[in-house]
């Protein structure tokens, strides 16, 4: 059967947070994993938390390579994988207009910060002093300390969230997950991971699809408010699938290079939504995600979980489970 998962932006007070981690272990979600968001509830202090509180979901950042040198990342992840009993795992992404434009942080060379990323990280895991010079970061005389080394530390999982070519070629050649958040891009972007696959004769990365299920009215516009964001990160293969012309994507790229989501609230319709992830009556979402999972062979669903409220949270882990349910047996 599919695996499920939970994608938290932390919104929420930090002990909710953990709340929603504790209980979706509960519910039977196999993976949850936090959004990095910088501003936001601290990721590494809640994933210790939930650490402790919980037995078998596995649990990880959802962070990038500028925000946090990728050497403070590799000690991060190494204590979460102690603290954990080896549940541990990180996804890594190129960093969003969100977190990074608040910081004056300009997103060079995306492909070369996560591979970067994810080399010191595995080096480092090794346990071995490592001097070592990448495109973007460097290495001199580096250790783990050795409470943190051991042969669960080497094999954590690494997962790659992305829409780009470069990046989901890394995937194929060297992650253990790629998720992927646009429904009509899929299949694209499924081939160009085999692609990647492929040039490193393995055999790939689970295939996992991360969204939010959108199931009422009401999330469904907030969904909407989100959307921009995500427009405003993608490259022109994955906005052509959502429909947009030339004359649109033009607009899209104007408003990723103001930093001005406002100048895309005249492209956001639901019927925008319902392309780009699956939305509808709760019927209509478990057929589309029954559907999601034959075409594509999917390993794992991971859903978003954006509301600053943890009734409301905790609601939709519920709901959302039995969608899950229904839509991958």
């Amino acid at each position: 059967m599919v695996r499920s998962g939970i994608h938290v932006v932390p919104f929420m007070a930090p002990g909710d947070v953990v709340d929603v981690a504790v209980e979706a272990e509960r519910i039977g979600y196999d993976y949850c994993v936090i959004a990095d968001e910088g501003f936001r509830s601290d990721v590494y202090a809640c994933l210790g938390a939930i650490a402790e509180r919980t037995d078998r979901i596995r649990i990880g950042p959802v962070t990038n390579g500028y925000t946090r040198h990728p050497a403070v990342t590799a000690a991060a992840m190494a204590t979460l994988n102690v603290m954990s009993g080896g549940r541990a795992l990180i996804t890594m992404l190129a960093g969003g207009s969100m977190v990074l434009a608040p910081m004056g942080i300009d997103r060079e060379r995306p492909y070369r910060v996560v591979a970067d990323a994810v080399d010191v990280m595995r080096l480092l895991w090794s346990g071995e002093e490592v001097t070592w010079r990448g495109e973007r970061h460097t290495l001199d005389g580096a250790r783990l300390g050795s409470e943190l080394v051991d042969p669960a530390a080497a094999s954590i999982p690494i997962w790659v969230a992305t829409r780009g070519p470069m990046l989901l070629r890394l995937a194929g050649r060297s992650a253990e997950g790629v998720l992927l958040t646009v429904k009509p891009d899929l299949g694209a972007a499924l081939e160009i991971v085999a692609e990647g696959a492929g040039e490193a004769g393995r055999a790939g990365p689970q295939r996992m699809y991360l969204g939010r299920i959108c199931y009422t009215p009401e999330m469904i516009a907030e969904q909407l408010s989100t959307l921009p964001y995500v427009l405003m990160d993608s490259p022109r293969r994955v906005l052509r699938s959502l429909g947009f012309d030339e004359a649109g994507i033009a607009a899209v790229e104007r408003a990723a290079d103001d930093n001005d989501p406002e100048l895309l609230r005249a492209h956001l319709t639901d019927e925008l939504l319902a392309r780009y992830q699956v939305a509808g009556t709760p019927d209509e979402c478990t057929a589309g995600i029954a559907a999601l999972v034959a075409e594509h062979d999917l390993d794992v669903i991971v859903v978003d979980l954006l509301s600053p409220d943890l009734d409301e949270n905790i609601e939709l882990l519920h709901r959302t489970h039995e969608i899950l349910s229904a839509g991958r047996k």
